[in-house]
């Protein structure tokens, strides 16, 4: 299978929304159209520093996504990057496309004049977090979430 990763573009919304599904469905978060259109226009707006990637295969078929932006670190006093949202078809899982989305991920890091890119993943992720611990070092903090409803 060959895999080619690019940026986003206007026409492939209708992959994206599949695989964001997809993504969501893990998560057993909701999906509804609100959030899709919201995160759609996240994308594609150039004042707001989200990016997003997808992943393609030979026949022009979404296999993956990610989604990541600039965030500033103040300790650093520069911005960073944070990854969140990564999705690749549990169909296409084991074949490359993960390693391709983060070459890609670096690279556009790099571009940016981000240090780092930081993200999060669920503590029962066990696969991603194989990948992860293969290609990025873990860090020494904890997550915490101040609810505030």
């Amino acid at each position: 299978m060959t895999i080619t990763v690019s940026a986003l573009n206007l026409n492939d919304r209708e992959q994206w929304e599949k695989l964001y599904h997809g993504y969501a469905n893990f998560y057993q978060m909701p999906m509804t159209q609100e959030t899709l259109d919201q995160v759609w226009s996240w994308i594609f707006d150039p004042n707001n520093r989200f990016f997003a990637l997808i992943a393609k295969d030979e026949w022009g078929n979404g296999v993956g996504l990610m989604h990541y932006r600039e965030m500033p670190s103040p300790l650093r006093g520069a911005q960073v990057g944070f990854l969140d949202d990564l999705f690749v078809d549990p169909d296409c899982r084991g074949k490359g496309t993960v390693d391709l989305l983060f070459e890609r991920l670096k690279q556009e890091a790099q571009v940016q004049g981000w240090p780092f890119v930081r993200w999060i993943t669920a503590e029962d992720n066990y696969r991603g977090r194989a990948v992860y611990d293969r290609l990025a070092s873990k860090t020494q903090w904890q997550t915490y979430q101040l609810d505030v409803d």
